[in-house]
């Protein structure tokens, strides 16, 4: 399903976390999301120390855990998605939850409807086997022999991290952002999406030049953890995707 998304064209990712609200207001939003135009749709599961997380995310986090959202939340939260919307799904985790609610954990989270999963602390070498596409990171600082080992075990995307540092809202793209892109092109057929940083439609625009999809995360995070409508936030979406003015 990853594969198809991509398939149409450059993608447009949305990320937001499990539970930052209420569970509800997660599965409105989600579908508020994927109605202003979102492709994909990253589900952060809420953990007590996102350490690749900027302080929107971490506070998005700290709010869900406060709800009290656990991890095996996902699957009834994935499987009422699935009865709205077939966009593709990745889950984007730190490894303690993933540990913690067992072996069979991502194979319910498949079976329930999702497509990928992305473990932010954990190098390739250690990604649990599961029928999830295994969504591998890379950033600037990998090097060609392990950019190389990565991308042939990758499946459905790779990500491009263009920031030091943690997720949250920037100005601008890295400078060679593009080169860096190209440089993972060049080893792989597998489509590259760019995340990280990237808060407003020109960073946007900038990425989709070079990118095969781009992440947005703290965007949508910030208008959440204000309880923003499912109305403002397909208009966000709008806001942010460069794509409509072509």
């Amino acid at each position: 399903m990853i594969a198809k998304t991509f398939a149409k064209g450059p993608a447009l990712i949305g990320y937001f976390t499990l539970g930052d609200g209420g569970m509800d207001y997660s599965l409105a939003s989600a579908l508020a999301l994927v109605e202003g135009g979102v492709d994909l749709l990253e589900i952060g599961l809420p953990f007590s120390d996102p350490v690749a997380d900027g302080p929107i995310i971490q506070k998005a986090m700290e709010r869900s855990l406060k709800n009290g959202t656990k991890t095996q939340d996902l699957i009834p939260f994935i499987k009422a998605f699935r009865e709205k919307s077939q966009v593709p799904i990745v889950v984007f985790s730190y490894y303690n939850p993933i540990l913690a609610a067992g072996k069979r954990f991502l194979d319910e989270a498949h079976a329930a409807g999702a497509n990928g999963i992305l473990i932010v602390d954990l190098p390739f070498e250690e990604i649990p086997q599961s029928a999830l596409d295994p969504i591998l990171i890379v950033s600037a600082s990998t090097s060609q022999e392990r950019l190389e080992k990565i991308v042939q075990k990758g499946r459905g995307f790779i990500y491009y991290v263009c920031q030091k540092g943690t997720t949250g809202m920037r100005g601008q793209l890295p400078l060679g952002s593009s080169s860096a892109i190209s440089r993972i092109k060049q080893a792989t057929r597998l489509p590259v999406a760019i995340g990280f940083g990237i808060s407003n439609k020109e960073t946007a625009e900038q990425a989709f030049e070079f990118a095969d999809g781009v992440v947005v995360g703290s965007y949508f995070v910030e208008a959440m953890g204000r309880k923003a409508s499912t109305e403002e936030l397909k208009q966000l979406v709008k806001n942010i995707d460069p794509r409509r003015t072509q």
